[in-house]
């Protein structure tokens, strides 16, 4: 049978079922974001995605997916929260512990390292449930340790402990996401990174009243006693992700993935979940596991009885989850010239930012204070309010992605490559400053930028990636982020960081990196994600 008899029989089968909610729907979004000849996707696995993604346009966006749309904010906010907070403790710990504060930052990079690979991985693995609810819980939990941290080794320690909670967040947060809302509706993804513009201004709002009034003077001397703000700050951002936690596993429940399940042919589990998320939205599904099997029949000729045939002992259990951990998934992402291309450019892309943005986010604090102090005005109090003038400028930065990313002729790569562009230029442009008001400006306009850039970034990875492969893909561009972020406190530890050359390296790679995303050859604007 050919692609396109395949084609019409699979969605003349989806069509009939369509609720009258999706009658109103652009057929065009229902295409896949691959070529049939450049897929490199198992024809079983993408006819199979194609019902399930025409079952959750039909359920559409309802009561589960906005209650989801909050817990998976929950670890964009985690995300940004905490390479701010490693941010907002440098000064005071320095201060008290008399360290190297980059080794503080380095510390927190090697663990973000290890939770992107460990759960971004994993989450291919025995499922994103887990890894989802975890992430929370341990980031919380040695946070909260942190605070109590006699010497600089146990903080460095607990921060890189924390770090990989955090560093599982988004691998895992935006497939669970992209996984259960209809395809009319991706563009959500874009916009949660509005709870990343929440993660920078609820650490700056903490953290204003508890380090700058609970806090040494710097140069003096700086007993435990005299320098509790900090710890404070830890105390109350860990107990936010613990009950952030119990909100996520306690209050929300949060069902398997249906695309996750059928690609590890679980049909009739993937089939019950999407008939609970419609029940949990007030709709029915028309979706029967019938369905799935004629579609994965029409792909590829599947022997049925293969799959039924299997060793249900504990051994064999065994066995069969330690062959998933294989190189099965990352080939899958490099299946095709075209898959391939894409996919190394996402990891050039990644790896950029992740050394440019955290090259100037762990010291900004440090670099506002130290030109604040040439104009005369570099007090904790004002550097302090200047991040919280900051974080509130990226709110609406994310609101904007979502909208740019949906217009015609740009979409997500031409939204990415100008606002990743302009962040470097912003940051080039801020050591032109000649008075505290000019640099806030510049670092205003970066902020904007650099949030519209995350949003889309954090969004147009994970629609890229297959279901099946996506926790793989997304651990592979967060890893290579990663690595290039540990590179930051090392450049840091030999650079003079009270002159502006941290913020030219950090927009020169802006700007290249912006330059490699018009490169990206698939637009998943209008298109289906598989």
């Amino acid at each position: 049978m050919s692609d396109m008899q395949f084609d019409d029989k699979v969605h003349d089968k989806t069509d009939q079922k369509t609720s009258d909610a999706e009658a109103g729907f652009d057929d065009a979004l229902m295409r896949d974001i691959y070529d049939e000849e450049e897929a490199g996707v198992d024809p079983v696995y993408q006819a199979k995605a194609r019902i399930l993604n025409s079952a959750l346009q039909e359920i559409g966006m309802g009561r589960y997916q906005w209650y989801l749309f909050i817990v998976a904010g929950f670890g964009w906010l985690s995300d940004n929260l905490w390479p701010i907070v490693t941010s907002l403790i440098f000064t005071p710990t320095v201060n008290e512990f008399h360290f190297q504060g980059p080794f503080l930052t380095l510390g927190q990079n090697i663990g973000l390292l290890v939770g992107a690979m460990f759960w971004g991985l994993g989450s291919d693995v025995w499922g994103r449930r887990w890894s989802f609810n975890l992430t929370l819980f341990i980031t919380g939990v040695f946070a909260v340790a942190a605070g109590g941290s006699p010497n600089y080794i146990a903080l460095c320690s607990l921060a890189a402990a924390w770090s990989i909670g955090v560093g599982g967040n988004l691998p895992v947060d935006s497939a669970v996401f992209l996984e259960f809302v209809p395809a009319s509706h991706q563009y959500l993804l874009t916009i949660l990174s509005i709870w990343w513009a929440f993660g920078q201004l609820l650490g700056s709002l903490v953290a204003w009243p508890l380090i700058a009034n609970l806090s040494c003077v710097a140069g003096s001397s700086c007993p435990r006693s005299s320098n509790q703000g900090w710890r404070y700050f830890l105390f109350t951002m860990g107990g936010l992700m613990l009950l952030l936690f119990i909100l996520r596993f306690f209050v929300f429940h949060l069902y398997e993935s249906p695309k996750y399940l059928m690609g590890r042919g679980r049909d009739a589990e993937a089939v019950e979940v999407v008939h609970r998320v419609a029940r949990y939205n007030g709709r029915t599904s028309s979706l029967t596991l019938e369905q799935l099997r004629e579609a994965g029949d029409i792909g590829k000729g599947m022997d049925e009885n293969e799959q039924k045939q299997m060793d249900t002992s504990a051994k064999a259990a065994v066995k069969r989850k330690l062959e998933k951990f294989s190189y099965s998934h990352v080939q899958a992402l490099f299946a095709t010239r075209k898959l391939a291309y894409s996919t190394s450019l996402l990891i050039i892309l990644w790896a950029l930012i992740g050394l440019a943005f955290p090259l100037y986010n762990a010291f900004i604090n440090f670099y506002l204070s130290s030109r604040g102090a040439d104009f005369g005005d570099g007090s904790v109090y004002i550097t302090y309010r200047n991040q919280v003038i900051l974080s509130v400028i990226g709110i609406p930065g994310a609101l904007l992605a979502g909208w740019m990313v949906e217009l015609p002729y740009l979409g997500r790569r031409g939204t990415l490559a100008m606002f990743t562009v302009l962040t470097g230029v912003f940051l080039f442009a801020s050591t032109t400053a000649r008075n505290s008001n000019a640099l806030l400006g510049w670092n205003c306009g970066y902020t904007f930028t650099s949030n519209v850039m995350y949003g889309v970034l954090y969004a147009i990875s994970p629609e890229i990636f297959p279901t099946k492969d996506r926790g793989t893909g997304n651990a592979l561009v967060a890893t290579a982020n990663r690595i290039f972020g540990i590179m930051a406190p090392i450049i840091a530890l030999y650079a003079n960081l009270t002159t502006a050359v941290p913020i030219y390296i950090s927009g020169a790679l802006f700007i290249v990196a912006g330059l490699i995303a018009l490169l990206l050859p698939f637009e998943p604007r209008g298109k289906a994600s598989m």
